[in-house]
């Protein structure tokens, strides 16, 4: 079976918890994506906010994007994935999470995201849907 190692995007980079929320947005900006790592001490992995938890944690909340730490946007422990997860197990983590990207780790280092439409194209079309309406419901 595929594994995320397979599968993912590699070179993912991490932004800093004491960074601004306006540093991560720009990053993803640059790198044309929706979600970036926040890398705590000895980088640990504590979260990887998306483009909409900023609008709405931050720039809804009336809270202002230079001020205001990325760390603030972690919510509990990270939802993750192995390197050596298969895509079903993928599939299982992103659907139970309700989520559509997840960092790989090696370890507890950062070495890569997969997202959906990475897994998508790993599983045969019924699980796809499978996942597709897994993540669509409430």
């Amino acid at each position: 079976m595929t594994t995320a190692r397979e599968i993912m995007t590699e070179g993912a980079e991490c932004i800093g918890a004491e960074e601004p929320v306006l540093l991560a947005a720009r990053k993803m900006t640059e790198m044309g994506v929706g979600a970036l790592p926040i890398c705590g001490t000895e980088d640990k992995l504590k979260g990887a906010p998306t483009d909409r938890d900023i609008v709405i944690k931050v720039l809804g909340a009336g809270k202002d994007p230079a001020s205001t730490h990325t760390g603030e946007l972690a919510q509990g422990e990270a939802v993750t994935i192995g390197a050596d997860g298969d895509a079903t197990e993928i599939m299982r983590t992103m659907a139970a999470h309700k989520v559509r990207r997840l960092p790989v780790i090696d370890g507890h280092r950062l070495v890569g995201m997969v997202a959906q439409a990475d897994v998508a194209r790993a599983l045969p079309d019924p699980q796809v849907g499978d996942l597709q309406e897994a993540l669509s419901t409430d």
